[in-house]
C-alpha cells in the first residue's frame, strides 16, 4: 500500500512539475518573440530612414 500512496504521489508531482516546466518555457518564449518583435521593428525604422536620406542626397539615381 506504501508503495501505491508513493507511485501516486510522485505522478501527481510530475504532471505539476511538468506543467510549471512548460509555463516556463512558453513565457520565456513569449518574451524572446516580445524582444525580437521590438529590434524587428526598429531594424525597419532604420531601414526607412536609411533608404529616405539615400534618396535624397541621390535624387538623380531616382529620376525624380
Amino acid at each position: 500500500m506504501l508503495v501505491f500512496i508513493t507511485t501516486a504521489i510522485l505522478y501527481v508531482f510530475g504532471f505539476v512539475f511538468l506543467y510549471g516546466v512548460i509555463r516556463l518555457g512558453v513565457r520565456h518564449g513569449m518574451e524572446d518573440l516580445e524582444a525580437h518583435r521590438a529590434q524587428q521593428l526598429r531594424a525597419e525604422e532604420l531601414a526607412a530612414y536609411q533608404e529616405r536620406t539615400f534618396v535624397r542626397e541621390n535624387a538623380f539615381l531616382t529620376g525624380s
